[in-house]
């Protein structure tokens, strides 16, 4: 047998898209509605503070939607109580830092993010939080090379996103604050009461331009891990980002990010099927409040957390299961697998909830039998982890 020699042709008609015509699988929030933005930066005759790009009212327009005077329609990017934006809003206008706080799933990164956006038009100023997350994430390191070639100088510095964003006048945003240790914490404390970051090594420091400000997040659901300290606490205006009030506007919600999610993976241009995305919001509600809706049966809340953004998980994962595997059409068996997964996090304790609520609720509920048929023939193909 022999081998044909490798083509030295660069292209074919069936070549995929290449690395610079595939879209962006996560365009930053600027990226993705500068449309708006730029709309929104063109009708604002409004007062705006120093180095803002919009006025606080366009700011919560962008946030919430509206409709301009020119007829831009402008997509709501959160919903919910407009004074509580409105509040966030007007903290990053005065000198406090801003603390969005809440249980995972309530939009605390993506409010964060889009609020970095309509005000400095830059959101990638992050510092992300974890145990392992270092001083210099939010103080500034140094480009050890050139460090000892040439001893600690300007150029050898390598600004943290804290430190460029007080030289820029633009907002910082500090991700999962209290998943840092308490020593990491404690250094934006100085940034945060005296908007200045000393350099001791240069003998130097940097002031903060005016526009600066710190949008941090925290988990409720961390308290006990990493503390705050009072001294930090009190540095930042805290605004707590309450689950969905109502079934529909978490339907709402859901139905919305899909949409989003489902043009950048080149799902269906077409709605998911609401009674579908109204199934898995109704069972997360219930199993998260630990009763039905109709208040008659007491559940096992499982240990996942079960939040919206799971919601938008499990529904996105089924249509990417109906769009290849399917006729296009998302059904319950679609569904099914993902929302299993999403329920069992615990395989000693979750398996039994779950099994209670779907012999004792989806079983019986008028027009869910398709649902639990699929649920029960998931069980069937693989046990259920935790049970015997």
């Amino acid at each position: 047998m022999t081998l044909a020699p490798p083509s030295t042709s660069t292209a074919t008609p069936d070549a995929g898209p290449t690395a610079d015509s595939a879209p962006l699988l996560r365009p930053h929030a600027e990226q993705a509605y500068a449309g708006e933005l730029a709309a929104l930066t063109a009708a604002d005759t409004r007062a705006r503070p120093p180095s803002w790009r919009l006025s606080p009212w366009a700011v919560v327009t962008y946030l919430l939607g509206g409709v301009l005077d020119d007829g831009t329609v402008i997509s709501p990017k959160y919903i919910g109580s407009r004074r509580l934006v409105e509040v966030a809003v007007a903290t990053l206008a005065t000198d406090r830092a801003l603390l969005l706080l809440g249980s995972p799933g309530t939009a605390k990164s993506w409010l964060s993010e889009h609020l970095a956006a309509a005000v400095s038009g830059d959101s990638t100023l992050v510092v992300q939080g974890t145990a392992g997350t270092s001083e210099d994430a939010v103080r500034y390191g140094w480009n050890y090379a050139r460090l000892i070639a040439e001893g600690p100088s300007p150029d050898a510095l390598v600004p943290s996103p804290v430190m460029r964003a007080m030289t820029r006048g633009s907002i910082a945003r500090v991700e999962e604050l209290t998943r840092m240790g308490a020593e990491v914490q404690d250094a934006l404390i100085t940034v945060l009461s005296e908007k200045t970051l000393p350099v001791p090594e240069l003998a130097s420091e940097v002031q903060a331009v005016a526009g600066f400000a710190v949008i941090a997040t925290a988990n409720d659901r961390d308290r006990g891990v990493n503390e705050m300290s009072s001294a930090l606490r009190r540095r930042f205006n805290t605004v707590v980002l309450p689950l969905p009030a109502s079934e529909d506007a978490e339907v709402e919600i859901v139905t919305r990010r899909v949409a989003d999610l489902g043009r950048t993976l080149a799902l269906p241009d077409e709605p998911p099927a609401a009674s579908e995305v109204r199934r898995v919001v109704q069972i997360f509600r219930e199993l998260r409040a630990g009763v039905t809706r109709d208040g008659r049966t007491t559940l096992k809340s499982p240990t996942a957390t079960l939040s919206t953004a799971e919601a938008i998980s499990v529904i996105t994962g089924g249509i990417t299961l109906a769009t290849h595997f399917g006729d296009g059409r998302l059904r319950a068996e679609d569904v099914a697998a993902g929302l299993v997964d999403a329920v069992i996090k615990d395989p000693a304790t979750d398996p039994v909830a779950w099994r209670e609520y779907l012999e004792g609720v989806v079983r019986d509920r008028k027009g869910w039998s398709d649902l639990y048929r699929a649920c029960r023939d998931l069980d069937d193909d693989a046990r259920v982890p935790g049970d015997a």
